[in-house]
């Protein structure tokens, strides 16, 4: 596959990728800890970078699949290996394993995973806008988050960020999971919803929403009540052990730079990203499959994108937001210091 520009794009070299899991799945991450005892490994500056995808191969790893396939880790000097994660796999034991060095994962995952000893930093956002929201029926008479009290809400689980997205909203409203009836469904939102099953759900913008619409269900998504409408919760992005933090800064440094010019490109060409990770996620070369894939690609990119000049910014006042909503919660199992979760001197 032949690409002209000015940023040298190339074809990717399939003997650098570690594809775990052969399956095109729905887009939401497992959620879990790993063993808090284990250390990452010292590659004394030598070696591939191992970069922890939380899923099977999918679209919504379309950034990696695009700075693997145009070159992008290659111009920066790097081996560059994306492992995913099987369903069972605990979200960070293999960083703590010293499997890993990197991980992909929600900055509030993070917080939770460091405060049971995960030595895990956060060195760059790739989402700016948190991607969970409470889905209703567009007819439904829940038209606020108040209006939630005394409702039937179905999440996949008390974990992730479907679980700290919801107990958001019911906050921004007063309200407790005490104030509601929270059912674990699992990841069947939309037949739970679209069954009656439940009177709302927890669900992805860039995944469920997305299903929902195509599906012919319509759905209005509920926003937290208050004049600020964004959660205090930080999304997803690249969590680096601190053993690689320390023993290889300017390797980790390409690393995110080189990522993020695949987010970049992904925001700017997301149909052009959908061809570059056929060669990843198994399925896309079907015509249905790649225009779903589309859709949910082209939903993701309003969270990815930017607006202040600063892409991969972690926001230090968001981070503390973060941490106090988190420990108000239970949700640590420890206290964390939210300026030692994160570090930007990774930038570009």
């Amino acid at each position: 596959m032949r690409t002209t520009s000015a940023d040298r794009h190339r074809p990717r070299r399939r003997t650098r990728t570690l594809l775990l899991t052969l399956a095109l799945l729905g887009t939401a991450a497992l959620a879990g800890c790993g063993d808090p005892d284990g250390t990452s490994g010292d590659k004394g500056g030598q070696g591939p970078l191992t970069v922890g995808l939380t899923y099977v191969p999918n679209i919504q790893f379309a950034p990696f699949y695009v700075a693997e396939s145009l070159g992008y880790y290659e111009d920066a000097g790097l081996e560059v290996k994306l492992k995913h994660h099987s369903f069972s796999e605990p979200q960070f034991g293999a960083l703590s394993a010293g499997e890993e060095d990197v991980v992909y994962a929600g900055g509030d995952e993070m917080l939770q995973a460091r405060s049971k000893g995960v030595s895990v930093v956060d060195v760059a956002t790739l989402y700016h806008e948190y991607p969970v929201a409470v889905m209703v029926p567009k007819d439904s008479p829940v038209k606020e988050a108040a209006d939630l009290e005394g409702r039937t809400i179905g999440t996949p689980g008390p974990f992730g960020e479907t679980y700290f997205g919801l107990l958001a909203v019911l906050k921004s409203a007063g309200l407790s999971e005490s104030d509601v009836k929270v059912q674990h469904i699992g990841f069947t939102q939309q037949a739970a919803l679209a069954g009656g099953k439940v009177d709302a759900v927890t669900g992805y913008l860039n995944n469920d929403a997305v299903q929902f619409a195509r599906s012919g269900v319509d759905v209005r998504t509920i926003a937290p009540a208050g004049e600020d409408a964004s959660l205090p919760l930080v999304a997803a992005g690249l969590g680096a052990s601190e053993d690689v933090t320390s023993d290889r800064p300017q390797d980790l440094k390409a690393l995110v730079a080189a990522t993020l010019k695949g987010v970049q490109y992904t925001i700017d060409h997301p149909e052009k990203a959908v061809e570059l990770s056929a060669e990843f996620v198994p399925g896309l070369e079907d015509p249905k499959k790649r225009k779903d894939a589309l859709a949910v690609l082209e939903a993701t990119v309003p969270l990815m994108e930017n607006h202040d000049g600063s892409p991969g910014r972690n926001d230090p006042a968001a981070w503390e937001r973060m941490a106090d909503f988190m420990h108000s919660h239970d949700l640590l199992s420890e206290p964390v210091p939210a300026e030692e979760a994160f570090d930007n001197s990774f930038l570009p």
